[in-house]
């Protein structure tokens, strides 16, 4: 535990050493900010427009802005984890001391969980961006909070199990804008396929199962399903698990 700390720790000085981090959520913050008011423009908008005409509007800020924004949140972390894996392994690999990690007495599982744990880490700093918005609804509003909560494990997850897959792609290159096209075109794949759900087929429905967004949906309505849970953590692992193959054979390979 103490090593994958360490690990961890350096692969955090390091993203903050860099303007990396901070690029990524200035971006993050602009985007997300943009997402926000226009929900929210348009839950006001549509508010004052029923009361106007007399008619009633189910003032519900959990159904009509947070599971909108925690969505869009999502799909933004589509783009940002091919940005924050690229450079796990590649850059080791471009640097040269790739070799002194496989090399070295630490075990294998220590230096993956160290860097993955460090890019969640990362991923979670920008979460917390989006989070300040959010907030802002609880100062001249009264959502529950319980379904943000949820909303915000399930971005966890998802962020998690996409970093995992991340991770992977950046032991394969030594390039980091291949790691991160590669990992960036995996990630759109596992978002498109929930564009075929309205099929019946049996491959569609198997490929819409392993759609990122399809099992998100439930935690953006503040469910938390067991199945959406076991999938994303099943894919962690699988992530990590061929990061250790991969790891493995360049081990052997030095």
């Amino acid at each position: 535990m103490k090593n994958i700390l360490i690990i961890c720790r350096k692969e955090l000085k390091s993203y903050f050493a860099s303007p990396i981090a901070y690029g990524l959520m200035a971006v993050f913050a602009v985007i997300a900010g943009y997402f926000f008011y226009v929900i929210t423009a348009v839950f006001v908008q549509r508010s004052v427009e029923s009361q106007m005409m007399g008619r009633g509007f189910p003032m519900d800020l959990n159904e009509w802005v947070i599971r909108g924004f925690l969505s869009n949140i999502s799909v933004i972390g589509l783009f940002i984890v091919p940005m924050i894996t690229m450079r796990l392994f590649a850059e080791e690999k471009r640097s040269g001391t790739i070799e002194l990690l496989a090399t070295s007495p630490v075990k294998d599982i220590e230096i993956i969980l160290g860097k993955w744990l460090a890019a969640l880490l990362l991923y979670c700093c920008i979460l917390l961006i989006s989070a300040l918005n959010v907030a802002l609804l609880f100062v001249y509003g009264k959502p529950d909070w319980k379904p943000v909560l949820v909303g915000y494990l399930g971005l966890l997850l998802q962020g998690g199990c996409l970093l995992a897959i991340g991770t992977f792609v950046s032991t394969t290159t030594r390039n980091q804008i291949i790691a991160g096209t590669a990992t960036f075109a995996v990630c759109l794949l596992l978002w498109v396929f929930d564009w075929i759900s309205y099929e019946t087929a049996s491959w569609a429905r198997v490929m819409s199962y392993m759609s990122v967004v399809a099992h998100f949906e439930p935690f953006a309505k503040g469910v938390l399903d067991t199945k959406d849970v076991i999938y994303y953590l099943s894919v962690i692992f699988l992530g990590l698990f061929l990061t250790a193959r991969s790891l493995e054979s360049l081990r052997w390979r030095s």
